[in-house]
């Protein structure tokens, strides 16, 4: 019998996709055997520039969005923020950093394996670590290539997939998926052929609920009760 499947979607350079990693991560622990949990990305980030010119226009610019990153990053004591991430570290947009994790997942050939011990899973939270808790810019692929290497990855096969083309065509079917399901934000849990979808730092209480009703019938056409 297959397992349900969970889409997780979320952006590099969210803060939230950041502070909620936790989650993630017990959701994987407890659920893991009886869900398969898919990663795509979604692209909040493409134009960082653009977008912190755009919305925080008024507010401060880099140095605003920098001080609502601190804020939110300050309410949770499981994660670490760099002072210079977004104040001098800028990258430039979060696509780089999806493209060369989708170059990973396909150079990996893992699938099936458990959440945590996949390279894609593994590559993404070290991409985040990366930038919050250590300001470095990850949409620099000297960047990409030492987390590459931190992480014993081959980095023939991740090259390779960006060069032919299959790590753009596997980004853009992600892009596809999340305006198929108009998928906004970041991070979002999408189960159930999307009768139940979690956006944003919501508690493990509440995933816990979701998926343990999903389980509990997962082949009804019915509406769940959350």
């Amino acid at each position: 019998m297959s397992r349900p499947v969970v889409q997780h979607f979320s952006d590099v350079l969210c803060v939230w996709a950041y502070v909620a990693h936790v989650r993630t991560e017990e959701l994987a622990k407890k659920f893991e055997d009886r869900v398969a949990v898919d990663l795509h990305f979604v692209p909040v980030f493409p134009d960082v520039h653009g977008k912190i010119a755009k919305s925080w226009a008024g507010r401060g610019g880099f140095e605003g969005y920098a001080d609502h990153v601190a804020q939110v990053a300050g309410q949770f004591d499981h994660v670490t923020l760099h002072p210079d991430a977004w104040r001098v570290t800028r990258p430039a947009s979060s696509g780089a950093a999806h493209l060369f994790l989708r170059a990973v997942a396909l150079a990996a050939d893992d699938a099936g394996a458990p959440l945590r011990d996949s390279a894609l899973y593994r590559a993404g939270w070290a991409l985040r670590l990366a930038f919050f808790a250590e300001a470095r810019d990850i949409s620099l692929w000297a960047e990409q290539a030492a987390v590459t290497e931190a992480l014993g990855l081959p980095r023939a096969p991740i090259e390779a997939a960006l060069r032919d083309g299959r790590a753009m065509a596997a980004l853009e079917a992600d892009t596809r998926l999340a305006a198929e399901h108009a998928i906004t934000g970041s991070p979002t849990i999408r189960m159930n052929a999307g009768r139940q979808i979690l956006y944003g730092n919501v508690g493990f209480r509440l995933i816990e609920a979701n998926l343990t009703e999903l389980l509990r019938a997962p082949n009804r056409d019915d509406a769940s009760w959350c």
